[in-house]
């Protein structure tokens, strides 16, 4: 495993890029919208991980919840790796907590999943599959 990127909540995507490219001097790799998560994400890699903002489309998302509760800051931790229903299988059977139990897609069209800040010490755990090449690597 190693860590995929780090989910940051932010009211205004375009406000926050402000300090992530002038002031940190990352490049904004691009953004997209994940309907299914109700967030518009911009990209930034930094070194072989990267940082996501996510900026809530309502305030009724899991996303707009969170700032609503808590502001803007760190959301999640995602790390890589191979095979997501397998490892979801295991985590299961170690008596983890799954948010919903199942890959969805998210960012970029990887397969993701969620584990219950409960299972996790108080971090929202998100785990995407590994990219795989047209030959299956």
């Amino acid at each position: 495993m190693k860590i995929d990127h780090l989910g940051i909540a932010v009211s205004s995507i375009s406000d926050s890029l402000t300090f992530y490219r002038e002031v940190l001097g990352l490049e904004l790799a691009g953004t997209e919208t994940v309907d299914d998560q109700g967030v518009r994400v911009a990209l930034l890699p930094v070194g072989e991980a990267r940082i996501e903002l996510l900026e809530p489309v309502s305030g009724e998302t899991p996303v707009g919840r969170f700032i609503t509760k808590r502001g803007e800051g760190l959301h999640h931790i995602c790390y890589e790796v191979d095979d997501l229903s397998s490892k979801l299988d295991e985590l299961r059977s170690r008596g983890v907590r799954l948010l919903e139990g199942y890959p969805r897609r998210g960012a970029e069209g990887k397969l993701v999943a969620f584990l219950h800040p409960a299972s996790s010490h108080g971090v929202l755990v998100e785990l995407v599959e590994k990219a795989r090449t047209s030959q299956g690597e």
